[in-house]
């Protein structure tokens, strides 16, 4: 364990390096964010209906520029 490679985070008030060992394959010990962050998706606690995860948002966008496409097409063939 004293051989484990060490936490690279830093103390903001004395400066000092954290001294707990690093989680595998991470540079941060675990009390310092190394399995942070929350799942995705239906994983993730707040997940409701999934309107706005990033799949839904291109998909919406993609609809979008192919409507407006029909339409300038549309305005074109009309003159």
């Amino acid at each position: 364990m004293h051989l484990a490679p060490r936490c690279t985070a830093k103390s903001k008030r004395s400066g000092f390096q954290c001294k707990a060992p690093a989680v595998r394959g991470k540079k941060v010990c675990r009390m310092h964010g190394a399995r942070g962050g929350a799942p995705c998706g239906s994983l993730h606690g707040r997940y409701v209906h999934g309107k706005q995860t990033r799949k839904a948002i291109e998909a919406r966008r993609e609809t979008r520029d192919l409507i407006q496409k029909a339409l300038q097409l549309l305005a074109s063939i009309e003159i």
